[in-house]
């Protein structure tokens, strides 16, 4: 029980944390609070964040344990955080920055398509994290481990990423910002060499990997790669 408690204050910090990050790094570059954009796109995430928080909470809070971890311990990956955070927080800052000196000319309803991929790409991911129990933000192979081969599995290998890319992609729009898709494009190659990298690790520590491999051929994308 007293693990149980320090997780669910875990969980709260990360909640509570969420809305003032994103108001920091967006609305700090912008120069100013009048940017409806950010509101809306916070208010789409804070809620089914908040859902999945409970959901994963009360059914298998191994799984939010999981995730809360984020120190790696491999030089290849340790790159590979530094490359991908240094990525995901200019998806938000240029945004900021576009809000104020006007780059960007994008209309509401192209807006709004950003804001519903945005949510459509987080319940994707819920969905992932929901299927493989084993999904981490380090990469490790535990002892318990096997391989899932289930809903989007099925069809590629690592569908976590592919939601995360869209979502980030999604993002600048929903921000209003065209620029802001560069660096969520610069995110691809970055995941790709994540992916390489991770798994050649599962290839040699987890049993059955290989013939999942032979099995689903795609690892990002459907009939591409």
């Amino acid at each position: 029980m007293e693990e149980k408690k320090k997780l669910l204050i875990k969980v709260i910090f990360r909640i509570a944390m969420f809305p003032l990050f994103m108001g920091l790094i967006v609305l700090w570059p912008a120069g100013t609070f009048r940017f409806w954009e950010v509101y809306v796109f916070i208010g789409i995430l804070m809620v089914p964040l908040c859902a999945a928080m409970v959901y994963f909470y009360r059914t298998d809070p191994e799984i939010l344990e999981k995730r809360m971890k984020t120190k790696e311990t491999q030089g290849a990956q340790k790159l590979f955080v530094a490359l991908a955070s240094t990525t995901i927080i200019a998806t938000f800052v240029i945004p900021g920055f576009d809000h104020r000196f006007g780059w960007s000319v994008m209309p509401v309803w192209i807006i709004g398509l950003g804001d519903a991929a945005v949510l459509l790409s987080y319940l994707f991911v819920f969905t992932v994290i929901k299927t493989n129990s084993f999904a981490s933000r380090v990469v490790e192979v535990t002892e318990d481990q096997k391989v899932i081969s289930t809903g989007p599995y099925a069809v590629i290998r690592h569908p976590m990423y592919t939601g995360i890319l869209l979502m980030y992609a999604a993002s600048s729009i929903a921000l209003s910002s065209w620029w802001g898709v560069i660096p969520a494009a610069v995110l691809l190659p970055v995941l790709v060499f994540r992916i390489l990298n991770e798994e050649k690790l599962l290839r040699e520590e987890l049993t059955g990997y290989d013939e999942y491999c032979k099995q689903v051929r795609y690892r990002l994308v459907p009939f591409i790669w």
